[in-house]
């Protein structure tokens, strides 16, 4: 009797891992939304510094924690996203150049320049809300300038207050998801190494840079 009741719980037990196994593979094959400018995301956010820096990311990008860069599960390379905390409003314009985290219940990890910018640094774990400010350009043959970004604000007077501190600065004012941003932009380099560059230079006089794509 002993014996069988044994096999009747192998046997249940069995049936329950399928049942488990079967709910895994459905999850596994749900398909995602497309990503697309304006969409919304809301978890919890880490942050990544010393330890990875100067390290190589999953873009090949080599990490600076001293940049306004983080990692997402499945946002192409170079999208920008608009990160706020929720519980005191602080937000960071950070681009997507890393993969992870590879942590149950996170859904971003951010550098130690945006972790400072957003309160993180301090409690390590905030609740966010993610938005997708732009994608980057479907063509890898596209062409043109690197600008560096220092601010980006949703009233005018501020952006203007940043620029008028920084010589060859601009604002550069678009639309997204009905509200109006002011992003403030330094120079116009031919390269990523020259705009890195002028990105370490204005980190050094203390602001935020932000690397924009062509």
């Amino acid at each position: 009797m002993a014996g069988a009741r044994g096999r009747v719980r192998l046997v249940a037990a069995m049936a329950a891992l399928g049942l488990l196994a079967g709910c895994s593979r459905a999850v596994m094959t749900t398909p995602r939304v497309p990503p697309v400018a304006g969409m919304e995301e809301v978890g919890m956010a880490s942050w990544y510094g010393a330890p990875h820096h100067g390290r190589r990311t999953a873009s090949g990008e080599v990490y600076d924690m001293h940049q306004l860069t983080a990692a997402h599960k499945t946002l192409p390379f170079g999208t920008r996203i608009l990160v706020t905390n929720r519980d005191t409003s602080q937000s960071a314009e950070v681009r997507v150049n890393d993969r992870g985290p590879f942590v149950e219940g996170r859904i971003l990890d951010v550098s130690y320049a945006a972790g400072r910018l957003l309160g993180a640094v301090g409690p390590g774990i905030i609740p966010v809300r993610v938005r997708v400010l732009s994608l980057p350009p479907r063509s890898s043959s596209s062409e043109g300038p690197y600008t560096v970004q220092i601010g980006s604000f949703t009233t005018r007077a501020r952006a203007e207050a940043l620029r008028d501190t920084v010589n060859g600065a601009s604002i550069a004012e678009t639309t997204l998801a009905g509200e109006t941003v002011y992003r403030v932009r330094v120079g116009s380099y031919a390269d990523r190494t020259q705009a890195a560059a002028a990105a370490r230079a204005l980190t050094a006089r203390g602001h935020q840079a932000l690397i924009v794509e062509p």
